[in-house]
Parts: C-alpha cells; structure tokens; sequence
C-alpha cells in the first residue's frame, strides 16, 4: 500500500513535470534556417526533406554546406547532435548523414523530435576549410517539427 505522504508528493512531482514542458523559448530566438559556422569557415542551410517532419517519427533532413564565397562543399565529415536546452537532454535518437547528396548537400537520417517546444540542432563540420560547427534552432509546435520561419 502507498503511503498517504508519497500521493502528494507524486502528484507535486507530476505537476512540475508537466509545468515543464510549457516552457516558452527566448523571444529573440534565432530560428533562421540558414546561418554561418563559428569560425565562418561555411555557410549552412538545414529543412526536413518533404517539408514539415511529423512529430514522433523518424525523419530526415538535408544539409547544404557552401563555403563563404557560395561554392558547394564536398567531402565534408558531419557529426550530429543535439536536443532541448530547456529541458537538458538530447535527441532521443542519433541522427547520422547517411548519404552525400551532390552539390555540397547531405542527407541526415533517423531525426526525431519526441515532444513540442524549441530544439536545438548541432553540427560539427570537419573539412578542407578546418574543423567547425553551428547550431540551429527548431520550434516544434505539437503539429509539426521544422525550424520556424520556414
């Protein structure tokens, strides 16, 4: 039997959970699809392939990497990350370019975004040019996960 204290306490628990998950992202948050590195070493744009990526299923999304100059970028090595900052956890699953796709574009499979809110996509590029990264925003509406202003 569960002691009359524990209800409370996991009806409390329960509540701060759910009040979590309501957190608004930043108002001056970034969402452009299209951004440089840190370094300014490329120049990066990111969509989900056959637009918005339903919520809860394994998705993917095309990478495009020019260099500042605005010529395609090949031979690029692309590790993926990222996840809620709000929350402080990762993608619940682990994406991987999977595919080169010409013309400075690569195919990132086995995205998912398990719950709405703002998501953060992470990208270390390593090439030619150096050794980079960048990070994008995404709000996810419950309807659809795609960097808003898409």
């Amino acid at each position: 039997m569960v002691s009359k204290k524990i209800i409370p306490f996991l009806a409390f628990l329960a509540l701060s959970l759910l009040a979590g998950c309501s957190m608004s992202p930043p108002s001056d948050l970034d969402v452009s699809p299209r951004r440089h590195t840190a370094k300014h070493n490329y120049v990066v744009d990111i969509h989900p392939v056959g637009g918005p990526a339903d919520l809860n299923k394994i998705h993917a999304w095309e990478v495009h990497v020019v260099s500042p100059a605005g010529q395609p970028v090949d031979g690029l090595k692309i590790a993926v990350d990222g996840g809620m900052p709000q929350h402080g956890h990762g993608l619940p699953t682990r994406p991987r370019v999977t595919r080169y796709l010409g013309e400075g574009r690569y195919l990132v499979e086995g995205m998912k975004f398990s719950m709405t809110g703002w998501w953060e996509i992470k990208l270390k590029l390593d090439g030619a040019a150096g050794s980079d990264s960048v990070t994008f925003n995404t709000i996810v509406d419950g309807r659809a996960g795609r960097l808003a202003g898409r």
